[in-house]
């Protein structure tokens, strides 16, 4: 099945799958850790002291894993809101950088550039606004990254509008289906002078936009 063929993201039956194996991955992580906590809790209550002291660095550590675990959850729905409103494009040598955008405000943690599909001469940076899960995604944006890391995401899957948010993943192998999906955001600062309408969105766009997620108070 062709990815771009399909009127949504989500009509790609191997990307539904991604998603769910997504998904299933943060139930299992959580369900994982908060009842490795309950479990060695009540071992350490029936054997000898020593033993809790044992368990205790995961007594320490296991809830705040269990904090990381649930906030993993409204990405995976947004990934779903935006995966039902947009196609995707596969680019290829997409602009990126680890580098800051001096025009983003607020956190960032790397940024992709993308076309603006009302003027595709015109690039808009989309950042990675938070660092869950980004890891993966940097060992293979580094400047000295190995070239086999490099070419893993040399062709990018992309959902969404570079005005507003977006998803990137990168393919399997077989370059048939995502894998590593992450949301992307627009932050480019208000304060710059830049309007919606002036990178030529419509108000169609913007309610596109609205049901991606995402409330844009500029028009």
């Amino acid at each position: 099945m062709n990815p771009v063929a399909c009127a949504t993201a989500w009509d790609h039956s191997p990307t539904r799958r991604a998603w769910i194996l997504h998904m299933a991955m943060n139930v299992t992580g959580l369900v994982g850790w908060s009842g490795g906590w309950v479990v060695l809790l009540g071992i350490s209550t029936y054997t000898p002291n020593w033993v809790a002291w044992v368990f205790m660095p995961y007594f320490i550590y296991g809830p705040y894993r269990v904090l990381t675990q649930l906030k993993y959850f409204p990405a995976a729905f947004l990934m779903l809101r935006i995966l039902r409103a947009y196609p995707w494009q596969i680019n290829r040598d997409a602009p990126r950088a680890l580098t800051r955008r001096p025009e983003v405000v607020g956190k960032q943690y790397g940024w992709f550039e993308f076309p603006n599909p009302a003027c595709q001469q015109q690039q808009l940076p989309l950042v990675f606004p938070r660092h869950l899960r980004r890891v993966w995604w940097s060992r293979r944006m580094a400047p000295r990254a190995k070239p086999r890391l490099k070419a893993e995401i040399e062709t990018i899957w992309f959902a969404g509008d570079p005005r507003f948010i977006g998803l990137v993943a990168a393919p399997t192998r077989r370059g048939t289906a995502p894998r590593r999906l992450h949301v992307v955001e627009q932050r480019v600062g208000a304060e710059s002078g830049w309007r919606f309408a002036d990178w030529g969105a419509t108000p169609e766009d913007i309610e596109r936009g609205r049901r991606a997620g995402v409330y844009p108070v500029h028009s």
